[in-house]
């Protein structure tokens, strides 16, 4: 949903792309976020197979409301570390998210 959010009218492709996941993964959590009102699918006006991705104002919210928790348990995890070695573990985590 952070990734639709991000690139409202991405494609499930796109998404596969940009989630390193198979497109028959991201099908599946497409479906079910559509299922349950997250999550809608239009057929694109350039390409009749292509359908984009949008949130509901449903799903809007929850982005928001993850966020908003995300953010309190980020600061509590970085809280007492300097800014260098905030720094040094993001790039850990990046490294470790791209192999």
């Amino acid at each position: 949903m952070t990734l639709v959010n991000a690139y409202p009218g991405c494609s499930s492709a796109d998404l596969a792309r940009l989630a390193m996941l198979t497109p028959q993964t991201i099908s599946l959590i497409v479906a079910n976020l559509e299922r349950a009102g997250r999550l809608t699918r239009q057929v694109s006006p350039t390409h009749g197979r292509v359908h984009q991705l949008s949130l509901t104002p449903t799903g809007k919210n929850l982005v928001a409301l993850c966020r908003e928790r995300t953010q309190v348990i980020e600061a509590r995890l970085l809280a007492g570390l300097s800014p260098d070695d905030e720094q040094v573990i993001r790039r850990w985590l990046v490294d470790i998210a791209t192999r």
